[in-house]
């Protein structure tokens, strides 16, 4: 009977998710069929594994742009984030990164290129975030824009040591965020604060640059670095609008985040 329980709730649950249309943010009906709603251990476990194919969804760029996570899964978020399971990803992309900076034959003319995100992929904006219901609420520019003028954001401790690696191993490194330049003096604090010393350059959107879309703004900078004979090699950033577009890297490298999207 177990094994018929089981297989009777796979069938409910596959035909729940069928049509499913999470774009929208705002699931119409429950993740979870009726079937099981007075049995909390498996209401509990088609949950988890509902949310987690979203957060699936949102790192494989499947997912046309949404503006909050579904709101059944803020406690997933959470526990993703503050369970050790976002840092061990995090963890392992940097080092695959580093891996990838590590067999580079740079050429002797100094123009080989490492981009970084800012926010992040170097700072940290889980202390914010972690009082706006990890992604959970509708984005708050003003006071988003609060937290980054404090200029507290931590480092994250993976994103630091590739950057003092890839330092280390002669690349040129750009700073490429989506911050306005009127935040510069206040990025630039936070960064040295954080560890980060040395870069070559900061891009920051100019008054030129506001109304564009994340993708079309990063593309047109790489570009200019291209036109400058220099080489892409590498790109970090944790949001697709970081990686693609015109004159990607030759690797790119994408943070994991199910907090929020910037197309």
């Amino acid at each position: 009977m177990r094994i018929l329980g089981i297989s009777i709730f796979l069938i409910l649950f596959t035909f729940a998710f069928a049509n499913e249309d999470f774009n929208t943010h705002v699931v119409d009906r429950p993740l979870i069929v009726e079937f099981f709603e007075n049995n909390e251990p498996h209401l509990k476990r088609a949950l988890h594994l509902g949310c987690t194919s979203w957060r699936f969804a949102v790192e494989a760029n499947n997912l046309s742009p949404w503006k909050i996570i579904p709101q059944e899964c803020a406690d997933y978020v959470r526990q993703y984030i503050t369970g050790g399971a976002y840092k061990m990803e995090i963890d392992r992309v940097s080092s695959e990164a580093g891996a990838f900076a590590e067999s580079m034959k740079l050429g002797e003319d100094g123009k080989d290129v490492w981009i970084f995100d800012v926010d992040d992929t170097l700072l940290s904006n889980v202390p914010y975030y972690s009082q706006h219901g990890y992604g959970s609420e509708v984005f708050d520019s003003v006071e988003f824009d609060k937290w980054v003028e404090k200029g507290v954001a931590p480092a994250i401790g993976s994103s630091l040591k590739l950057y003092q690696d890839v330092m280390r191993l002669g690349f040129k490194v750009f700073l490429l965020t989506w911050r306005s330049e009127r935040h510069r003096i206040v990025t630039v604090e936070n960064l040295m604060n954080a560890g980060f010393q040395d870069w070559d350059k900061l891009i920051l959107r100019g008054s030129e640059d506001h109304g564009k879309s994340a993708t079309i703004y990063k593309s047109e900078k790489r570009n200019e670095m291209v036109q400058e004979g220099l080489r892409i090699a590498g790109n970090s950033g944790d949001q697709w609008s970081d990686l693609l577009g015109s004159s990607a890297s030759i690797r790119s490298f994408k943070l994991p985040n199910p907090m929020y999207y910037i197309p």
